[in-house]
């Protein structure tokens, strides 16, 4: 087990009822649950998206927090949130990363693994 390790897991879904696909606009949701899987209590202080869509577009979104929270995380406790994007194409998908610092002043960056965005039934 790693010292100083925030583990990232993600669920995603369309938001059908606020997108608008003759305007380009496909609404997402995504459910981040990230876990301290470290040895030592760490602080989330700030987060780095990369959003891309279909045609290659990129979004680089950084701040403070997620959802206007910096949580506190003991080893093996875990904080859920719910956020969400809109994308001119029906597929994308984000990757990034939570910058943290732990307990001790040690500084670390847990990686968001990449995830798809996509309307249901699209994807083979």
């Amino acid at each position: 087990m790693a010292a100083y390790e925030f583990t990232v897991s993600v669920h995603t879904q369309y938001l059908e009822s606020q997108s608008d696909p003759e305007r380009s606009s496909f609404v997402f949701a995504y459910t981040i649950t990230i876990r301290n899987t470290g040895e030592v209590a760490a602080q989330l202080i700030s987060r780095h998206w990369v959003i891309s869509d279909a045609n290659n577009d990129v979004e680089e979104v950084r701040g403070l927090g997620v959802v206007g929270y910096q949580p506190f995380l003991r080893p093996g406790e875990q904080f859920e949130y719910t956020s969400g994007t809109s994308l001119k194409t029906p597929q994308g998908s984000m990757k990034g990363e939570y910058f943290c610092v732990a307990e001790d002043g040690a500084q670390f960056e847990a990686p968001i693994p990449e995830f798809v965005l996509s309307l249901p039934r699209t994807l083979h």
